[in-house]
């Protein structure tokens, strides 16, 4: 019987490393039609004239829609950080006298076969007038429309004075940094399919995932449809990351069409597609001011940033910015802090959440502080690191702000051990021996860290449902969704720790909305928080009932009772070869007993957790090429308590292979007319198993939370959240600090460049 704390293997893969996985290009419906959506090629323009009539002649063709079809449907909402300000900037589902960016859809093309569909798009005459583009966040705003400017918001936050601060500091520095455009890119490209129940008038949206009932709410109110005329379905993921989590126009159109139609509708985006119009992230811009003393403690930060956010702002609002200014501290005391981060549209491909949305940003602009102030007062990175760490002492620790509507509360955190610990682990003093003799021997190798704290499980709640089926089997309910970070393991962990059964014999189903009444999805490494201390007290209240009837049975006092995990049986306690029961005989009486049993159990939460971590990396430059090698990646990660060490390792590696993405090659180009010059992935480069290290794993769980009955924090978003500014840090080491990367992803050009501005 497995436990808390195992590292057993996900339930979820045996199905996928047979090819049996069920994603949603697999799944048919008979008579389907298919969806073809028609883009723009201009990045802003006005529309003068969509001419469809040649190809709505086309054998094939059902229909042809443009902006003039709908009248009443409002433009996509927010779900989240969205203000009334700025629904002026949201996006409609067809263009509307306006393009805005390369991508944008303008037509949706309904047919029986899809090759007919692209045939009648280039018979389709679509006539823009260029207008001037917008092309970065640092330029002038220009207009958006008539009465307003791209310039949509601002985000201001503050605490302590920074003036007087300033006025006062013994050491000042002004700073500038830049986190180039990139996103997700998935392994799946985006794709939907839909079926009716025409009998009961209900529309199935089969491919949703993230947030499927948040999805359901808002599509249901876009369109006016009943709460029980629509429900979304999930189904197996090639990748989140954030960019499944928004609503985008094609899962507007797809319902509007399948409610008009009343056929099964299926649309699956090309690879250009999705490099082109799912969500970008990153492309921030900032100028930061830091004031220290001789002692290298920090005594104000005052930046300011620029969030390129694309033509539109979709679903998630401003929650990149949000979190950004929120985080930007750190795990660092800073007691006097401003920040002022400006939101501007521009016309690019909109942009959203991406895995540790404003945490990768912050995270690289406040470590290459510490770096600067570290190379200012010939102090080492580790040493000034140390002088600012928030103490424990401390915990739980608060800002004088807040973050995604909650108060930011550091809940527990020794950060000074934990870095001791890492620098120990590694036995850092062999490995700058080591770094040293190479470079005398004339190598370009440096070492680097990047401290960093994350934010997880955002409330404000989770349900679960939890059944007994006939042979004494589990069953639970879940409203989040699976999206590779194991789910259905940790939740069957959590509840085989407590009842003693066998793994095989629970059921994790999710993303389903027609059998669960609320959800709040997977996003902001919420799921093991939030669902699993739901879960934990669903199986609590089964196994209270088991101890009854147990009781009962064996003629013993519940007291006296214990579930032995090793055997399965519930026996006397601290007695050998006494009366036991088999755990899965006393679930099967206890289905007898009431055979609609359902426990529904509610974990609400008004703060979220705050994991902690260290990463390092040894990094080789190559003299003639610049090219950057990373020869060893280690991660130094504090959980407060992991349900299954083994999946979370898989994570975090998984994060660090983004996070080396972000930093060395992904970036989203345009040329000057805003063309994208990322649209395969000859253009847009990716790393492969080439390019990535080893990563060294090490958790610790020492610092539990204590805001939940588990004691877990999140750690979907650590892999990810410090390679860019620990990267960084080692090629400054590699050339003694006589570069400064302030810019991601560093390119050899970048390294080039740098090392030409100090030749």
């Amino acid at each position: 019987m497995v436990r808390i704390g195992d590292s057993i293997k996900r339930n979820e893969d045996p199905i996928l490393l047979r090819g049996m996985g069920n994603f949603v290009a697999d799944i048919n419906h008979v008579g389907q039609i298919y969806m073809k959506v028609v883009r723009s090629n201009i990045a802003f323009g006005k529309i003068r004239n969509i001419n469809i009539d040649l190809a709505l002649q086309k054998k094939g063709i059902i229909n042809i829609w443009t902006s003039t079809d709908f009248i009443n449907i409002p433009k996509i909402k927010f779900r989240m950080m969205g203000f009334s300000e700025l629904e002026n900037y949201q996006q409609p589902i067809l263009a509307k006298n306006f393009v805005r960016y390369v991508g944008e859809p303008i037509a949706v093309i309904f047919a029986t076969a899809e090759h007919l569909a692209e045939e009648a798009e280039n018979l389709i005459e679509i006539e823009i007038e260029t207008l001037p583009a917008q092309s970065s966040a640092i330029e002038k705003p220009l207009y958006f429309d008539d009465k307003l400017k791209n310039d949509a918001c601002t985000v201001e936050k503050e605490y302590g004075n920074v003036e007087n601060a300033s006025k006062d500091s013994q050491n000042n520095l002004t700073l500038s940094f830049y986190v180039g455009r990139h996103s997700g890119v998935p392994l799946e490209t985006r794709g939907l399919s839909t079926s009716l129940d025409l009998e009961n008038n209900v529309i199935y949206l089969h491919g949703a995932a993230k947030v499927p009932h948040a999805n359901k709410i808002i599509l249901g109110e876009m369109l006016n449809l009943d709460p029980f005329g629509l429900e979304l379905i999930e189904g197996h993921v090639g990748g989140g990351f954030g960019v499944r989590g928004e609503i985008y126009p094609e899962d507007v159109l797809i319902i509007l069409a399948t409610k008009e139609f009343k056929l099964p509708i299926k649309w699956i985006e090309s690879r250009k597609e999705n490099l082109i119009s799912t969500n970008h992230s990153r492309d921030q811009k900032h100028i930061t001011n830091v004031g220290f003393d001789d002692r290298g403690f920090i005594n104000y930060m005052d930046c300011e940033f620029f969030t390129d956010q694309g033509a539109y702002i979709r679903t998630h609002g401003i929650t990149v910015s949000e979190l950004t200014a929120s985080m930007l501290p750190g795990p660092y005391l800073i007691p006097n802090y401003r920040c002022k981060g400006h939101v501007r549209l521009t016309n690019k491909t909109p942009s959203g959440t991406y895995r540790s949305p404003g945490r990768f940003e912050s995270t690289f602009v406040r470590e290459r502080v510490i770096d600067a102030v570290a190379k200012y007062l010939g102090k080492s990175p580790n040493e000034v690191r140390k002088i600012n760490f928030i103490p424990p002492n401390l915990m739980p620790y608060k800002r004088d702000m807040n973050t995604l509507g909650t108060e930011i509360i550091f809940d527990s955190g020794d950060y000074p051990k934990l870095l001791e610990n890492a620098l120990a682990q590694m036995d850092i003093t062999k490995i700058n021996l080591e770094v040293k003799k190479r470079k005398k021997e004339g190598e370009i190798i440096g070492v680097g860290f990047g401290y960093f704290i994350e934010k997880s499980g955002l409330g404000p709640f989770d349900d679960v449902k939890l059944r007994v089926n006939q042979h004494g089997s589990i069953q639970l309910i879940t409203g989040v969704a699976s999206i590779g970070q194991g789910v259905e393991t940790a939740m069957a962990q959590i509840i085989c720790d407590r009842i003693g059964t066998n793994m095989n014999d629970v059921t994790v189903v999710h993303g389903n909305t027609e059998l669960i009444e609320r959800g709040m999805g997977a996003f902001a490494t919420r799921v093991t928080v939030m669902t699993g201390s739901a879960t934990l007290k669903a199986v609590n209240e089964l196994r209270k009932s088991m101890l009854r009837l147990a009781s009962k049975k064996l003629q013993q006092s519940e007291v006296k009772l214990i579930i032995n995990n090793d055997n399965g049986c519930v026996e006397l306690e601290n007695t050998i070869g006494g009366p036991s029961i088999p755990v899965k005989e006393i679930l099967k009486e206890l289905y007898e007993e009431d055979r609609d049993n359902e426990i529904l159990a509610t974990f609400e939460s008004a703060h979220m957790t705050y994991p902690h971590g260290l990463h390092f990396a040894v990094v080789n430059i190559d003299r003639l090429t610049w090219d950057i090698k990373i020869e060893k990646y280690c991660v130094f990660y504090d959980v407060g308590r992991s349900v299954n060490p083994l999946l979370l390792e898989g994570q975090i590696v998984g994060g660090v292979a983004q996070g080396i993405g972000g930093t060395l090659f992904e970036e989203f180009k345009y040329d000057n007319s805003l063309q994208p010059a990322s649209t395969s992935f000859v253009d847009y480069k990716i790393p492969t198993c080439k390019e990535m290290p080893y990563v060294d794993c090490y958790i610790y769980q020492n610092d539990k939370a204590p805001g939940n009955p588990l004691g877990v924090k999140g750690a979907g978003e650590a892999g990810i959240n410090a390679v860019g500014a620990t990267i960084a840090s080692a090629i400054d080491d590699a050339f003694d600090g006589k570069i400064n990367i302030d810019t991601l992803p560093v390119t050899p050009n970048v390294i080039k460049h740098a090392k030409e501005l100090n030749t």
